[in-house]
């Protein structure tokens, strides 16, 4: 393979958080990768904006908490401005209103600092392909989150749900990741993947954390 097709497939990725002794070696780990070029490190939204903005960029690593322009407010930029390039929260907070604003921001994945390096660059992948990624804390919240609230009347699911697509959307209710999925239907992760993207587009669901929301109205969750 040439070197021009091998910088191609690489994943242009932004870390961004305010302290240099969790964004630097963040970086230099990251660029490990065989498959990911860390083209920036950013101490704070506007960095990221001005990353983003002088070049290609395919994933910003986004920390929340940061000064002159925070995490939540970058990503709904990104949302606006470059809805191409997709936000991966990675932070310690996982209260409820860092995870609903995020992801409400537009955030297409959202990881605590307690994840290894080999779910922050799955979780890179995952959302440089259009998929949703989120730990198992913060899918847990979610959970939690949504069962404690009366849900308002939502978009009732199409009848064109297959039954299997219905049992993949109860699963996803509950909480289990792609692997659980997977290994509780006996088929494997790239099956999984089918019915999600067909699930997805009858239904209209944006994320996986719409998903959720979906199965728990639907009395699924």
């Amino acid at each position: 393979m040439s070197e021009a097709a091998e910088e191609q497939q690489q994943l242009r990725v932004v870390v961004a958080d305010d302290q240099a002794a969790v964004r630097e070696p963040l970086a230099a780990v990251l660029a490990l990768a065989d498959d990911i070029d860390v083209v920036a490190a950013a101490a704070n939204g506007d960095e990221v904006l001005a990353a983003v903005a002088a070049g290609r960029v395919d994933v910003v690593l986004m920390d929340l908490r940061m000064p002159v322009m925070d995490g939540i407010e970058a990503t709904r930029r990104l949302a606006e401005q470059h809805p191409e390039v997709a936000v991966v929260v990675l932070t310690t907070f996982a209260d409820d209103d860092s995870i609903l604003g995020a992801l409400g921001a537009g955030a297409r994945g959202y990881l605590t600092k307690n994840a290894g390096r080999q779910d922050i660059t799955r979780a890179i992948r995952a959302a440089a392909a259009g998929q949703s990624v989120l730990d198992r804390e913060v899918q847990d919240r979610l959970l939690a989150t949504a069962r404690t609230r009366v849900p308002a009347p939502g978009q009732p699911l199409p009848d064109d749900l297959t039954p299997r697509e219905r049992e993949v959307l109860t699963l996803i209710g509950q909480g289990l990741p792609n692997r659980g999925i997977a290994e509780k239907l006996f088929i494997s992760e790239a099956t999984v993947k089918t019915h999600i993207n067909n699930l997805f587009a009858k239904a209209g669901i944006r994320d996986r954390a719409d998903a959720v929301r979906r199965a728990i109205e639907a009395g699924l969750a």
